[in-house]
């Protein structure tokens, strides 16, 4: 769906409009409120891609904060602001928004094409970043960035995961051993997609996994019949696929065209993470394909997280479905809604009661005191931040992705097995169209 601005502004009203929902942090004196300038991609491919369904969870989180009174008295004012799907707007809307706007901090971000060169702008500026959804360990991989967060996770994680589940289930369910198990990486060669390909890569190699292929290509690319044609000849067991929605959905098709066949099509988040996208493209070619992302909140046992936060997100939910008008809830709406929230329960008033106020000092101070334990957030994981000089520095160092496995149109959890709602489905059953 392409967002024009007045359709942006009419799904923010409506979720301005919703139902009341308990928040902790309230005051009765009125103060100034605080300006966040929220950056996500409204229109261009990124919107369907995921940027949509997290700026709306976002905003979500921002409402809920507000209508109990804000926090520590201060209201947020959202001052939104589209990408475009394009990094150069993206930077630029950035700069408008710190320097004209005046907003106190930077939140959002939907691409790491954007968040990379983004957050190290504002980090130079001595300006606070907030990134709720992009994932690229290139962000903050050895540039000690001092006023940049990210309590989400990073694409070293995806490669890891989804490495892991492979060596776990090779010979229990494909009766192949993990060093005669032959993959194929795939990825857009963006920020985003490099990076992850890039912990595949290592991971399954230590492993012992064959890396029988790896290759990029632009996410904007018109053809990837070369790239199936090398596929086939290389014949692997597993496909690890990291990319947006446009090209995920050229290579399918063409992939069919062509006769591709494999046992398993592991997918990286953004456009795997839309499973209402691919499954009214693809129907029944959908199941059974694996997206490996931060977990959709409400796929989580409630009894395995702090109490409350079942309601929180039976209540995200709720709100999600009214200002989309969608059935399914993806992962990137508990991205958007759970970052968010981190920071303004936790962050923001530890800000302004501890350090005085909420200037880049305090909310840099306020973010290293974090501590949240595993179960502490809606997504499941806790929250730390690697400390300035290492090399992850802003990095939550207790987040971690699930792997998920898409069956009749629901979003199951398959790994780690101690939060799994359903066994893996590997290889493919017999009759699919992508089945060997």
């Amino acid at each position: 769906m392409t967002f024009t601005t007045s359709v942006r502004r009419a799904m923010w009203g409506v979720l301005g409009a919703a139902a009341v929902a308990t928040v902790p942090f309230a005051s009765p004196q009125a103060a100034d409120p605080i300006r966040i300038g929220v950056i996500y991609d409204f229109t261009g491919p990124f919107a369907a891609g995921g940027s949509q369904a997290a700026a709306i969870g976002t905003q979500i989180a921002i409402d809920l904060i507000n209508e109990k009174g804000g926090v520590e008295g201060h209201k947020i004012e959202a001052i939104t602001a589209d990408a475009q799907s394009k990094a150069e707007v993206a930077i630029n809307e950035a700069t408008r928004l710190l320097d004209q706007e005046k907003v106190d901090l930077i939140m959002g971000v939907y691409s790491s094409a954007h968040c990379v060169p983004m957050a190290q702008k504002v980090d130079s500026q001595k300006k606070f970043m907030w990134a709720n959804v992009c994932v690229a360990s290139a962000v903050f991989k050895g540039k000690n960035l001092k006023y940049v967060f990210r309590a989400q996770v990073h694409s070293d994680q995806f490669g890891w995961a989804s490495c892991t589940f492979l060596n776990e289930n090779a010979e229990k369910k494909l009766g192949i051993k993990p060093s005669d198990l032959k993959v194929a990486i795939i990825h857009e060669d963006g920020p985003y997609g490099s990076g992850v390909a890039s912990g595949n890569e290592e991971n399954c190699k230590k492993y012992g996994m064959k890396v029988v292929l790896k290759e990029g290509y632009a996410a904007t690319a018109p053809d990837l019949s070369s790239l199936v044609t090398k596929l086939r000849r290389a014949r692997p067991d597993v496909i690890l696929h990291t990319g947006y929605n446009p090209d995920i959905t050229l290579f399918l098709r063409q992939a069919k065209e062509q006769g591709l066949k494999w046992a398993a099509l592991i997918g990286h988040g953004a456009g795997y993470g839309q499973i209402d996208k691919l499954v009214a493209t693809f129907g029944k070619d959908a199941d059974y394909i694996y997206n490996v992302d931060p977990v959709a909140a409400q796929l989580l046992d409630p009894k395995t997280l702090a109490p409350g936060l079942g309601d929180l997100t039976a209540e995200m939910v709720k709100r999600y479905k009214a200002a989309s008008g969608a059935d399914q809830v993806p992962p990137h709406t508990s991205m958007g809604f759970n970052q968010a929230w981190i920071f303004f329960t936790d962050v923001l008033p530890r800000a302004i009661k501890t350090y005085g106020g909420y200037d880049p000092e305090a909310l840099r101070k306020a973010a290293l005191d974090t501590d949240i334990p595993v179960g502490g957030t809606i997504q499941g994981y806790g929250v730390k931040f690697d400390p300035p000089g290492s090399e992850m520095a802003g990095q939550n160092s207790r987040s971690s992705p699930v792997v998920m496995q898409y069956v009749n149109g629901e979003t199951k959890i398959v790994w780690p097995t101690a939060i799994k709602t359903m066994d893996a489905v590997l290889p493919l059953p017999a009759g699919h169209a992508y089945a060997r």
